[in-house]
């Protein structure tokens, strides 16, 4: 944490406090974090928007090349603002509209970072409960605090965590996706490495570190050839076995033609380090 908050004040510019704090730690590199620890970075409207945003814009931003989600305080995302969503009871559809329309804005975005052609890392270093557990199965990448853990606990209150399952269940194998759903128990980070649902389990001082040395890494690759391969990714995960590798072969054939292949091969060859700035 100490490191992370260093790394703001001294390398980053960061944006005015408010839902999220939008910063730039190192080259390629956005830091998106969720700044909202008294309402443990819950996903209320404003959140949502907020977020959404910060996507909308990496997408856009030519000198991005990696997007890494992280949370100020004792929880990552405790999910939605329940407080928010009972408000609104009292609207005359018993806020039937309101929760469709933030269930619909929620979808969007997590859709979003699937579609953006930038890799999006999650650092997560507290609990990430529904939906918040949903944001880090729907980022690309996950890295984990050692004290960090995971549940989808709306079955314990009456309100299964149906959007949250979407993700978790192209994450982690059937049985244990529905093992959390029915039981809303809490995943510890270890186990939910073993599960598939953070690649990194690392010490929590050194978590930030950890997530910027790997957000460095994915940001020095080819960026046409990371978006191309990204979106193919998650493409021919939803085909059949035959149209999927058509896919591949299709996209395989554009990678070969683009010039990020033509010095990344030649580089290769001639035995020296691709220069990307080339392309």
């Amino acid at each position: 944490m100490a490191r992370r908050q260093a790394v703001r004040r001294e390398e980053a510019s960061a944006v005015p406090a408010g839902e999220i704090e939008v910063s730039r730690p190192a080259a390629g590199v956005l830091l998106v974090t969720l700044a909202r620890p008294e309402r443990r970075n819950s996903l209320s409207q404003a959140m949502l928007t907020a977020l959404q945003e910060a996507i909308d814009a990496a997408e856009r931003e030519r000198g991005v090349r990696c997007v890494v989600i992280a949370a100020r305080g004792p929880a990552f995302c405790a999910g939605h603002d329940l407080k928010e969503l009972t408000a609104h009871r009292s609207d005359a559809d018993g806020g039937a509209a309101f929760t469709q329309a933030l269930m619909a804005r929620c979808s969007a975005f997590m859709q979003s970072i699937v579609r953006c052609p930038k890799p999006v890392i999650a650092a997560v270093q507290g609990i990430a409960s529904a939906a918040g557990c949903q944001l880090v199965a729907t980022c690309d990448l996950a890295v984990a605090s050692a004290a960090a853990s995971f549940c989808t606990p709306g079955v314990n209150i009456g309100l299964f965590c149906s959007t949250p399952m979407v993700a978790l269940s192209r994450n982690v194998p059937r049985k244990r996706a529905m093992e959390m759903l029915l039981t809303g128990e809490v995943l510890g980070a270890r186990e939910a490495a073993e599960y598939g649902l953070v690649n990194r389990v690392v010490a929590p001082e050194r978590l930030a570190e950890e997530t910027l040395a790997l957000a460095q890494l994915v940001a020095s690759k080819p960026a046409h050839t990371v978006a191309l391969g990204k979106a193919a990714f998650y493409r021919q995960l939803e085909a059949g076995l035959t149209e999927a590798y058509d896919l591949a072969s299709q996209v395989m054939c554009r990678n070969m033609l683009h010039e990020e292949a033509r010095e990344g091969i030649g580089a290769f060859l001639d035995k020296r380090p691709p220069d990307w700035s080339k392309t």
